[in-house]
């Protein structure tokens, strides 16, 4: 597994707490607080896409 770095667990009212991390080689990571072992990993640019349009509200149909 390669080196991570996470930032501290992002946790909402009542919900699970998920982690980002980075490595060396430009990936980005996601991860349930705790199972970190298991991570959802993407390249930056991904992640990057992946947050601004959920902060955009693009996948507020799934809530």
């Amino acid at each position: 597994m390669p080196d991570i770095t996470w930032e501290d667990p992002f946790c909402a009212e009542g919900s699970s707490c998920f982690r980002l991390g980075t490595d060396a080689d430009g990936n980005g990571y996601i991860a349930v607080a705790g199972e970190e072992e298991s991570p959802l990993t993407d390249s930056l640019e991904a992640l990057r896409t992946l947050i601004t349009d959920i902060k955009a509200g693009k996948a507020d149909h799934l809530l």
